[in-house]
């Protein structure tokens, strides 16, 4: 048996080696290593994948959260309302900018940000709700659009974990995830979906306005060389990074159906296992399973992944510390906040080995480890 990994990234380069090598070879014949035409090209291909009219790259995705940000126009003061239980990137950009992060509880289920808990976090000062599609599921995205409707505020989606979701409608309507908000944002992580050899990270959105702005900002503010109109950052993707994605982007659905296939294995293999709650599906979303994600109960959690470590399988915990317990964001905890949901599910949630390489062999290993430590 292959060795077990989290995400096997050398086995899925194995397999596309010809194609990659090929690819990055013509980058540096080229010698285009910024803004080279494969960047453009690759924008262009993943607009039409999502459905999109415009995506612009940038140089990873906590980038893309503060770029989206910033072309919105938030000032130092206004409130962004947002989940407790997510990566810090979400949070941290908010911070920096001066903005105040707002943070609320999840749904125990699917994990992701409680439509009910956003409505009663708006006062005044709110101006944007950012949704994270947590682990490869979407959000409640029509009744995050409608509440910010009524109240005239900005949605920014982090879709850093579900590139390639789909969100239906109750009319019927399908979306791709990172397309119904006013800015979608995403990271091209290499262990993502959708993921390069380095960093990398982009923005999606329909607003041809937004997308001059944020195309300006992620340039030093410019649109002309050497003439600066805005205030702006330094965040592109590198051309060698987007010949990759070109190659990568046709097989992401593959990518995605293959996650789901070991997704279905775990299920069935854990489902009379009365300790463990296998993950949960939204109706109205895929899931593309960036993580597979347990709830262990009865407090076993750690003893589980330690068993697992001692067989040689790695698990990881997402997220051991809820946000508002980090110390970066001491001075924004509000005591009169209670978070249940989240802090249940820090002592909880463990994430087993989840990429596109699991194979038969692997996936028996490791479901049998976790049915021997229960038996």
């Amino acid at each position: 048996m292959r060795p077990i990994s989290m995400v096997d990234l050398k086995s899925q380069y194995t397999n596309i080696k010809q194609d990659i090598d090929s690819a990055i070879s013509s980058v540096i014949d080229n010698t285009g290593f910024i803004r080279g035409k494969e960047v453009k090209e690759f924008e262009k291909e993943l607009a039409d994948y999502l459905n999109i009219k415009h995506v612009i790259s940038c140089g990873n995705g906590t980038d893309a959260l503060q770029i989206a940000m910033m072309a919105l126009g938030l000032q130092p003061g206004d409130e962004v309302i947002t989940t407790n239980f997510t990566f810090i990137a979400t949070v941290e950009v908010i911070a920096l900018l001066k903005l105040k992060p707002v943070l609320v509880d999840v749904y125990h289920d699917t994990y992701n940000i409680n439509i009910e808990e956003v409505k009663k976090a708006i006062t005044p000062k709110t101006k944007a709700i950012v949704p994270v599609h947590l682990f490869g599921q979407s959000a409640y995205m029509e009744q995050i659009m409608q509440i910010a409707d009524e109240h005239n505020l900005y949605v920014i989606e982090d879709n850093a974990q579900a590139i390639g979701a789909d969100y239906t409608f109750t009319d019927g309507t399908v979306k791709k995830t990172g397309t119904i908000g006013h800015i979608g944002c995403t990271s091209f992580f290499p262990s993502k979906n959708l993921g390069c050899y380095g960093d990398g990270g982009a923005l999606f959105t329909n607003d041809d306005v937004l997308a001059e702005k944020i195309s300006v900002i992620t340039n030093h503010g410019s649109k002309v060389k050497y003439y600066h109109d805005v205030i702006g950052v330094n965040s592109r993707l590198d051309t060698l990074q987007a010949a990759i994605l070109k190659v990568k982007l046709p097989l992401l659905d593959n990518y995605c159906n293959a996650r789901r296939q070991a997704a279905e294995f775990y299920n069935t293999a854990f489902a009379k296992i009365e300790e463990l709650q296998t993950p949960e599906t939204a109706p109205f979303t895929t899931h593309v399973f960036h993580q597979y994600t347990l709830k262990v109960k009865n407090g076993k959690r750690d003893i589980l992944k330690q068993w697992l470590n001692d067989n040689n399988i790695p698990a990881m915990i997402y997220y051991p510390v809820p946000l508002h317990l980090q110390k970066a964001f001491a001075e924004y905890k509000d005591s009169s906040k209670n978070y249940p949901v989240t802090e249940k599910l820090s002592e909880q949630v463990l994430s087993l080995p989840m990429h596109t390489e699991l194979d038969n062999e692997q996936l028996h290993y490791i479901t049998g480890k976790v049915t021997e430590f229960f038996e």
